[in-house]
């Protein structure tokens, strides 16, 4: 199978998850994995608008980038993500779908990304996606305890 679904229940509110992935200033603190700095992060968020990032590991930079499919505030986004090559060229694209659902004043965040072109690529990506929800844990801890979600 070569898609990757991951399923976690994130203690806030999902309008402050919606932000997390949705505002640079938030993707910028928890986008790549652990050991990971995002260096770049622009987002133009409308139908069609594209979204580009960069992450270090403090020698080399990985830039990845698309084009948003769907916005559905604060329920559903859903963008195409590719890396881009070192000469310049876009890599192969994925499709990838996020569904925020409300659970009580937490939100439980069913992540989707296909169709990779192999089984070692998705395993990439799901140890990749998995460290950086984990640093999204940490940085919606540190803005919903605030009750600004700023």
């Amino acid at each position: 199978m070569t898609d990757l679904t991951i399923t976690r229940v994130l203690d806030a509110p999902r309008e402050l998850v919606f932000r997390m992935w949705t505002d640079p200033d938030h993707l910028a603190h928890w986008w790549g994995p652990v050991g990971f700095t995002a260096t770049s992060c622009t987002v133009n968020l409308a139908e069609g608008g594209k979204w580009r990032t960069c992450m270090s590991d403090g020698e080399t930079e990985f830039w990845a980038s698309g084009v948003y499919h769907e916005i559905v505030p604060p329920e559903r986004l859903v963008f195409s993500f590719a890396w881009e090559e070192p000469e310049g060229s876009r890599g192969h694209d994925t499709l990838v779908t996020v569904v925020l659902s409300d659970l009580d004043g937490k939100t439980e965040m069913a992540f989707h990304q296909a169709i990779f072109e192999t089984v070692a690529e998705r395993d990439s990506h799901s140890e990749g996606w998995q460290s950086c929800f984990g640093r999204l844990v940490t940085h919606l801890g540190e803005h919903a305890s605030d009750g600004s979600g700023r």
